[in-house]
């Protein structure tokens, strides 16, 4: 008994003292005899305790545990020993009366037992079923935030290692820029790693950055090509999942480059009307024969699952690609930052 009133919480006592009370009140309401008898007091204690064994010890030992065929032949036992009980106390209160009698008696007892029973056994399993809907949407939210951080934590090495193989080739050529690139390097880093723990973050802070990483990757690009990144209208006190729009902007560096030594064109357009981000990526690139298809890299199936996880039904994600252009549109309905 211990066990099952550990797992009690006041809440429930409390909902279950008032439910018992007003189900006591209802079936002692007699308008030609107001008032509660003794009678009605033991018969009604007689149902709480039959409706208390059901509901904490015959729901979770075999109704939760799927074992049905066990739980409604110890339910039925119960209800005929109720009404055997109530058969003993109707004589001892009822004598000489047409219910203390054995056959009428027994349809008295039914249709006091079952109607009782059934409405605090109901409501019990009802406080039981959201209860445990509550315990499901909180595991769903655990593991939803443990996916996204998971898909958080991939684009860290991703990045690392497209810039740190590009540092790298600079450092042997001593070239006079590479100073320039650790520099961005480590402010993007520093970002990504202290700046991006939230799951939002405000648009102004991830716009800035994103032109920090433009910056970055242009470095790299030196007279191949041109880079044009515009910021447009883009209204405070928005807040943003952070490094979406950069696995877009990586990608088109990435590609752009990849068997492409000169007339890089990289277009990178954000703006805002209302609430609504717009997101425009245009970069071209040099056909491969051994290079998979663009729109199926890890990183932008990362993005995309992130994207349902974040904003469903908030967005729309449209990739297009042709022969030498790759472009990406992304239409995004931003929250005001929360202030907690």
């Amino acid at each position: 008994m211990n066990k099952i009133t550990s797992n009690i919480g006041w809440q429930e006592l409390f909902f279950q003292f008032v439910l018992y009370l007003l189900v006591l009140l209802f079936y002692s309401f007699d308008r030609n005899d107001p008032g509660i008898t003794l009678a009605q007091v033991i018969f009604f204690l007689v149902y709480a305790c039959a409706s208390v064994f059901i509901t904490y010890f015959l729901m979770p030992k075999f109704l939760y545990k799927k074992e049905y065929w066990h739980f409604f032949g110890m339910v039925i036992l119960v209800l005929l020993f109720v009404i055997v009980i109530e058969e003993l106390l109707e004589v001892v209160f009822y004598p000489g009366t047409r219910r203390a009698a054995i056959v009428p008696g027994i349809y008295y007892a039914i249709f006091d037992v079952l109607p009782i029973i059934a409405i605090l056994s109901g409501f019990k399993f009802a406080w039981d079923a959201i209860g445990k809907q509550r315990e499901l949407e909180k595991l769903k939210t655990s593991i939803q935030e443990s996916e996204l951080q998971f898909l958080k934590s991939q684009i860290n090495p991703h990045f690392l290692f497209n810039n740190l193989n590009n540092l790298y080739s600079y450092a042997i050529e001593l070239s006079p820029k590479t100073p320039a690139i650790i520099l961005e390097l480590s402010s993007v880093l520093r970002y990504m790693l202290y700046e991006c723990k939230e799951r939002f973050v405000p648009l102004s802070k991830e716009i800035e950055q994103l032109e920090n990483f433009t910056q970055l990757n242009q470095l790299q690009i030196e007279e191949r090509g041109k880079v044009n990144f515009k910021a447009i209208n883009i209204a405070s006190g928005y807040q943003i999942a952070p490094l979406i729009l950069l696995v877009f902007i990586e990608n088109a560096f990435k590609h752009s480059q990849s068997g492409q030594s000169s007339n890089i064109s990289i277009d990178i357009e954000i703006k805002m009307e209302g609430n609504t981000l717009f997101f425009n990526c245009k970069n071209n690139f040099q056909p491969v024969s051994t290079s998979e298809n663009l729109t199926k890299g890890i990183g932008l199936e990362n993005v995309k699952k992130r994207l349902q996880l974040l904003y469903p039904k908030a967005h729309e994600l449209k990739i297009k690609e042709s022969s030498d252009q790759f472009e990406v549109d992304l239409k995004m309905e931003l929250q005001k930052i929360s202030l907690k």
